[in-house]
């Protein structure tokens, strides 16, 4: 805003580019510019102008002739906006001060106009009586002034003097001046208008001819009643009255200062004898001219709808609007802002009762609001905005804003001059030091004048409040008010269609104190979905009262945040800047989102700590912003104290939650800006007083850092401003200082040089951000209580892309793992190395590389996923390693198995062998029953049954097993007794609390001490030791089982004495630590037996697959069929091609079997995460789905099972989502694939013949090359080898091609034939165990984190078990359910963690000590306590609140306590049903 825009100088560039001078006469006049301007622009567009030239102390056009009808206009819109402030002197010498809008303020005008060609500037003159030093009205001796002006003849233009109050003052009243552009005589109709509303007027004319026409005007003014002052070019006479009011003035060769003082004293005079009075909308009643705001149908509109609703408040006492008006958001809302505030803040000894009751209250508040009735005005302006376009509503909007500061200003003008009054007989009495009476009732007075002044305060933003809490009042109770005529969830609709307006909207409620949380996340989500995905750069603004932010922010961004004094900003405002195209290529973002706020040490304030509120308002502000100006008003280090040392507090704590916010110093009001030492000294001083400002804070703060460095990059030289006086002279006349507005653009440059270095935030990000940090603040301890929501979020997406990275390396070496897996049985390699593992994985590895550096580079969260880049990049790196390592070592086990169980295998096959020959034997001896098929079937009965007589006798069969005798045989020896089956034995993953384990070492007590009035038998860190040594033995336990290889290897009673001396290791090694207990035998008798029965199934299922593969007669029996066609075919002379075909294909069916169910296996482990539900995200995802299920079903064994080992419970709940999958998408999915890769095979194994005969044919070889060649293009597929068919001798085979055709032809039936066997019963029972589709995905899910709060239990939700950080979980349970109860009762406590540690009192015992710790410093108790992050939570968290209430009497009878005493349930819990709580789980997981 440069007033020095209108001398701009033009310059005309000619075809060849260079500079040419222009003739005076062909110059643009700068007026026909404006001028030009003006007529080309809308009527917000006209406004804007107009009150920016007023800014500038410029004359503002009048009445305007439209250049091609004449048609004059008078643009009476344009002025709405202006106010005009004055000081003037009453009867009694008294300074009163005046603040009016300009439309209707009544003042005196003088018109000045002139008839004929004059020698003399008119427009100079005035200027010389309204301001000396500045040219109000533009003339033709200003600079870049022409001779010719082709549109500013006819204008009549209007500009006001206001007084200060001082003697120098040239006029005592405020004054208006018109002047009309032109002759006078050639614009009768601007004349006219002018002589009738003109207090005095003034006329400039040389010598006219008595037959003039305008000699004709001049002899009716003479006339006229009205004071004349007639100045007269071709005159040099000194001021003279010849009749009376009727003044004669020349100016030929005179002084200018002395004509100046001769019209300013006979315009006074004139003034003294005047009574009539101008006023701006008056102008409108004259006809013939068109006034703008009648002309535009969507102007008059938004007038009349805005009127209607101000007749609503017509004779209303402006001090009860507010309760009249807006009910909700008056003393309900304040009364639950309050009760917010002590809900976060718990008062000494709280219990969850209290807590409840709390929010029952809050409850009861929103349902009162909830029952107020929507006032009149209310439905009027949602109505009025729901039913117009764009251009009519920001016309009602500006209209409304226009009439409510008309109606309140004056009420408000007479409260503060009462306030100041008051203000200033408190201040003497004070003084006096008088503490009397007298003193105690003016400072009465003084309050409630105050509160008077507040309840007055009525503009837009307070109906936007009213509306914010219509809807949270409606969301809270989830239903519509009765009155409102539309849902309730269309009003944040109609605050972000205001914002992308460009209107401010109110952030935080500065009467309150609070911000509506869920209406402003309301109006962000409809802010994002009009928006779409847009990037936008917070700018915050903190400053002290009155200093000039929203000043700044309004002339650098064009906003229209409040600045009169009157009405400062309250509380914080936030408006949308939208960013050019042009700015767009130099920044990444297309909004900047500012930030205004109430001054800090505010006086309205004064009845709050307003210590504690400006830390709250810089912490919140700080917070919000990507940069943040701190606004200083003047150089002294004294005023910057307070107010650094809270700003630095700010950036203290934002760099203890990991947000890195930058910011700016503006130095306003400082006098020489361009005294270079003197801005180094400045600079100089503001770095000493921020270190020692930062030493303070950090004191305060509990945090090492000595200089401000320290907590924020910062540049001295670059990120401090020295702003000029904003106004250049002395108010009200004053213009804008040019400096202060240079100022503004080098800020606006630096502004934009730090958004160009920032990512800025998505509006979702800013939603979260606002309730992060007010979450925080309620809680008072910053630090402590901030949940950064964004972080948690942005690390839950980064678990979730490293379980599809570590999957996609896991399926990758699942594929080789098979294959060399097929190899090994095949016995085509007999060593697997590491690097050829690396080797086969490392395409999967580069292209998880690749999608991990384009995850870190571009995903919209990528500077907070910055910091976990390297610790990611590691995890990987070490997890391919482990993969490899781990499918080395068990390819080296398959390896050594193999030739473990060669003796087995070489006796199958001398039976086979055996049979084999004895079959041909059998066809040899009896030739003539060779078509007799009754008697061939007869006689293979026989021989059938002799050999396996035979088999039985020289093999013993595989017996069944009893694991669990097996288990009570190696513990009677442990124990050294018998050990029945009548022992009693407990599951130990059924325990809930291991107290009845232990032995105390040297000690006899049985308790120990816990929480403030609870106890527990054993220390939660004891606790919660002895549960993980449970959990890890159960898993390492699992990993030895998987390894001893049962279905390959067959199960030994070695494998139990295993398990047991591993167990009895683990649990003597844990009484070795630093423990004060031992166990009993019972622990670790029941943790073998507990181990050993879960692995019951397991086994037994492992070694009946052994058997039925191993044990000689069933081997040989399920081939019985295979022999008597073998039979057949030698009975009818088949070739030995033919009959060597048909044994391949029935030696395939077993490989063929095993290699479909395997495929199948790993095809279905990718569709179950690729489409259940609750197996397709990260372990948070999981853990819901758990929950849900949990509810669903309410058994609370499955409950109890979860509470104490929630690791078994998750892969007992994958193998039934994975059990259910299979079951219920059988016939859909899992039979498809069978049947699709049983296809697959049949294609390779006949490609294979195929190429293995022409393989033959070309090399002329035998059928020995033709089975090599066979075999080796099947060992990645199939187990499948030579040695297979060693048993049948086929050394005559030689015709290739008929053998190509039996196996082409036999292979359909085989393939038919395992097709027909495939249901959901064979479809798990023929998987190798390890191979299943739930223990894939529980090896993939399962390797994460499973530490429990050593409070209630709560499961750690981090996917990764070596995670980054500390350990947290979404919500934590009431402590209760981990059997803590109040000291020498029975009673079961209620505590909730995340709300006992936003207790200030509450305390706990850590371990078995005397010491006490503060529940809100928990993390002081060291050892487990240290490692987790709880954060004070006082949303509902309804799920574990429904499931103490659901199952109280379970709870009661497993624990032998009760609810009752101070552990009783709340009601507030009691209202939950299943349904709401399953559905918070979405909300809150």
């Amino acid at each position: 805003m440069n007033y020095r825009a209108r001398y701009i100088k033009t310059n005309e560039t000619n075809e060849e580019g260079s500079v040419s001078k222009t003739s005076q006469s062909d110059r643009i006049h700068p007026m026909d510019v404006q001028v030009a301007v003006f007529h080309c622009a809308d009527g917000f567009l006209k406004q804007l102008m107009v009150t920016k030239l007023s800014q500038c102390q410029y004359a503002l056009p009048l009445l305007v002739p439209d250049p091609f009808t004449q048609q004059i206009e008078f643009p009476l819109w344009t002025f709405r906006q202006i106010n005009k402030s004055w000081k003037m002197r009453n009867t009694n010498n008294e300074i009163i001060s005046q603040t009016q809008a300009i439309y209707k303020v009544q003042t005196p005008m003088v018109s000045f106009f002139r008839f004929g060609s004059v020698s003399s500037s008119k427009s100079e003159l005035m200027n010389s009586l309204i301001n000396e030093k500045h040219n109000t009205f533009f003339h033709r001796n200003c600079p870049g002034s022409s001779r010719t002006r082709v549109l500013m003849d006819g204008v009549v233009e209007i500009a006001w003097f206001c007084p200060s109050g001082k003697n120098t003052d040239t006029f005592t009243d405020c004054v208006a001046f018109c002047n009309l552009h032109g002759d006078a005589g050639e614009h009768e109709k601007q004349l006219q208008i002018l002589i009738e509303m003109a207090s005095v007027n003034v006329v400039q004319l040389s010598k006219l001819d008595k037959n003039d026409k305008s000699m004709i005007k001049l002899d009716q003014l003479y006339k006229d009643s009205k004071p004349l002052i007639c100045l007269f070019t071709e005159d040099d006479s000194a001021v003279t009255e010849p009749i009376k009011g009727k003044y004669k003035i020349g100016l030929k060769d005179r002084n200018q200062s002395e004509v100046s003082e001769e019209l300013r004293r006979t315009i006074n005079d004139c003034l003294s004898e005047s009574s009539s009075t101008f006023r701006l909308e008056d102008v409108s009643k004259h006809s013939d001219i068109r006034v703008d705001e009648e002309d535009d149908e969507d102007c008059r509109r938004g007038r009349e709808a805005a009127r209607q609703m101000m007749s609503l408040l017509e004779k209303k006492d402006l001090t009860e609007i507010k309760d009249s008006f807006l009910p909700h958001q008056g003393k309900l809302w304040h009364q639950w802002s309050q009760k917010n505030k002590d809900l976060h803040r718990p008062r000494s000894d709280e219990l969850e009762m209290d807590i409840s009751r709390k929010q029952t209250e809050m409850n009861k508040i929103r349902e009162q609001q909830h029952e107020s009735d929507i006032s009149e005005i209310i439905k009027m302006f949602i109505k009025e905005m729901n039913s117009y376009a764009e251009p009519e509503k920001i016309f009602f909007i500006k209209w409304l804003g226009i009439l409510l500061d008309e109606f309140t200003s004056a009420g408000l003008f007479d409260l503060h001059h009462k306030y100041d009054e008051k203000w200033s007989t408190v201040l003497k009495l004070k003084e006096n030091h008088d503490k009397s009476e007298k003193l105690k009732g003016e400072q009465a007075d003084l309050e409630r004048i105050s509160e008077e002044l507040q309840a007055a305060a009525f503009g837009l933003e307070h109906i936007m409040r009213e509306i914010g809490q219509i809807y949270e009042s409606c969301s809270s109770v989830k239903k519509n008010k009765k009155d409102l005529q539309f849902h309730f969830s269309s009003l944040p609709s109609l605050a972000a269609e205001m914002m992308i307006s460009g209107l401010p909207l109110e952030l935080m409620d500065g009467d309150a104190a609070h911000v509506p949380v869920i209406w402003i996340s309301a109006v962000l989500d409809k802010l994002i979905q009009k928006l779409g995905d847009q990037r936008v750069f917070v700018l915050s603004v903190l400053g002290l009262q009155s200093s000039g932010k929203s000043t700044m922010l309004n002339a650098m961004f064009g906003l229209q945040f409040a600045v009169s004094s009157g009405r400062c900003t309250r509380g914080a405002f936030m408006q949308l800047v939208r960013v050019s195209d042009k700015m767009k290529t130099q920044m990444n973002f297309d909004y900047i989102l500012v930030v205004d706020t109430e001054g800090l040490r505010a006086l309205e304030l004064a009845g709050r700590s307003t210590r504690d509120h400006d830390n709250e308002l810089a912490t919140f502000v700080v917070g919000l912003g990507n940069l943040t100006l701190i606004n200083i008003f003047g150089e002294n280090p004294a005023e910057m104290q307070d107010i650094l040392q809270i700003v630095v507090q700010a950036f203290l704590r934002m760099k203890k939650v990991r947000l890195n916010p930058s910011c700016v110093f503006v130095h306003q009001n400082v006098s020489d800006v361009t005294a270079r030492e003197k801005n180094m000294e400045g600079r100089r001083r503001l770095q000493e007083t921020l270190d020692e400002m930062t030493k303070l804070a950090a004191e305060e703060e509990d945090c090492d850092a000595e200089r401000f460095s320290d907590v924020i990059r910062f540049d001295i030289q670059n990120d401090v401003k020295y702003f000029a006086h904003l106004w250049e002279g002395n108010p009200p006349m004053a213009r804008p200082n040019p400096n202060y507005c240079e100022n503004i653009q080098e800020l606006k440059e630096t502004i934009m040089y730090h958004a160009s270095k920032s990512h800025g935030m998505m509006p979702i990000d800013f939603k979260v951000r606002i309730k992060d940090l007010w979450e925080a603040l309620l809680n008072e301890r910053f630090v402590f209580s901030f949940r950064n929501s964004l972080e948690i979020s942005a690390y839950k997406k980064l678990e979730t892309e490293y379980s599809k990275w570590s999957w996609s390396l896991r399926s990758a070496m699942m594929e080789t793992e098979n294959k060399l897996h097929n190899k090994i049985e095949n016995e085509a390699i007999h060593e697997v190395e590491e690097t050829d593992l690396q080797t086969d994985l490392k395409k999967t590895s580069e292209e998880v590389e690749k999608s991990m550096s384009e995850f870190f580079e571009k995903d919209k969260d990528k500077d907070i996923l910055i910091q976990w880049k390297s610790s990611f990049e590691i995890k990987i790196k070490e997890l391919q390693e482990n993969i490899v390592r781990e499918t080395k070592r068990k390819l080296n086990e398959i390896l050594q198995q193999r030739d473990l169980k060669k003796e087995t295998d070489a006796q199958r096959t001398h039976h086979e062998n055996t049979l084999y020959e004895k079959s041909k034997e059998l066809h040899l001896k009896r030739k003539d029953i060779a078509n007799d098929e009754e008697t061939l079937k007869k006689e293979f009965a026989l021989f059938w049954e002799q050999s396996v007589n035979k088999i039985i006798t020289e093999t013993p069969p595989i017996k069944d097993i009893d694991i669990m005798r097996d288990v009570r045989d190696i513990l009677s020896n442990v124990f050294e007794g018998d050990i029945t089956e009548d022992n009693e034995y407990i599951n130990i993953f059924t325990v809930w609390s291991y107290f009845e384990y232990v032995i105390f070492k040297n000690s006899t007590k049985g308790t120990v001490k816990g929480t403030f009035g609870c106890i527990q038998t054993l220390s939660p860190d004891d606790e919660a030791r002895i549960r993980s040594l449970v959990t890890d033995v159960d898993q390492q336990t699992d990993r030895m089982i998987n390894s001893f290889n049962i279905s390959t290897m067959g199960y030994k009673i070695s494998h139990i004495q295993q398990l047991t001396d591993y167990i009895k290791k683990r649990v003597k090694k844990h009484e070795e630590e630093s423990v004060k207990y031992e166990f009993k035998n019972e622990f670790f008798m029941d943790l073998v037996y507990s181990i050993c029965k879960k692995a019951n199934k397991i086994i037994t299922e492992q070694h009946r697959k052994f058997r039925d593969a191993n044990d000689p007669v069933i081997c040989v029996e399920r081939k019985r069929e295979e022999y008597y066609s073998v039979v057949q075919k030698y009975c009818h002379e088949a070739t030995s091609a033919a009959i060597f075909g048909e044994i391949i294909c029935q030696k395939l069916k077993e490989p063929i079997e095993q290699s479909v169910y395997k495929k199948t296996a790993r095809d279905l482990t990718y569709e179950i995460m690729k489409n259940c539900s609750s197996l397709n995200g990260n372990r948070s995802n999981l853990e819901k789905h758990i929950l849900k299920t949990l509810a669903e079903e309410e058994d609370f064994v499955k409950y109890i099972d979860y509470i104490n080992f929630p690791s078994h419970h998750y892969k007992d709940f994958i193998r039934d989502e994975v059990s259910q999958y299979i079951s219920d998408k059988f016939s859909v999915s899992v039979l498809p694939k069978m049947k699709k890769n049983i296809k697959l095979l049949q294609q390779k194994i006949i490609k294979a013949a195929h190429e293995s005969t022409e393989h033959v044919q070309v090399n002329r070889g035998d059928v020995g090359l033709w089975l090599k060649s066979f075999t080796q293009q099947l060992s990645n597929v199939l187990i499948f080898s030579e040695k297979d068919l060693s048993a049948v001798k086929h050394d005559d085979v030689d015709d290739f091609n008929l053998l190509e055709d039996v196996i082409r032809k036999e292979l359909p039936a085989i393939m038919s034939d395992i097709s027909s066997r495939l249901n959901t019963d064979t479809f798990p029972l023929n998987l190798d165990y390890k191979f299943r589709p739930d223990e894939i995905l529980i090896d993939h899910f399962c390797q994460c984190c499973w530490v429990q709060c050593p409070f209630c239990g709560a499961v750690c939700t981090y996917s990764i078990g070596n995670h980054y950080g500390e350990h947290s979980a979404p919500f934590h349970r009431s402590t209760g359910l981990n059997g803590t109860y109040y000291n020498n009762t029975s009673n079961l406590s209620t505590h909730i963690c995340t709300s006992a540690v936003a207790n200030s009192t509450l305390y706990f015992h850590p371990n078995d000590s005397d010491d006490t710790v503060l529940w809100r410093e928990y993390r002081r108790a060291g050892g487990v306590y240290a490692d987790w992050s709880i954060t004070p939570d006082l949303t509902e968290l309804p799920y574990w609140k429904w499931f103490v209430c659901r199952f109280q009497k379970d709870l009661g009878k497993y624990h032998k306590k009760t609810f009752e005493g101070e552990g009783e349930i709340p009601n507030e819990w009691r209202k939950y049903s299943k349904q709401e709580v399953i559905e918070s789980l979405d909300k809150y997981m």
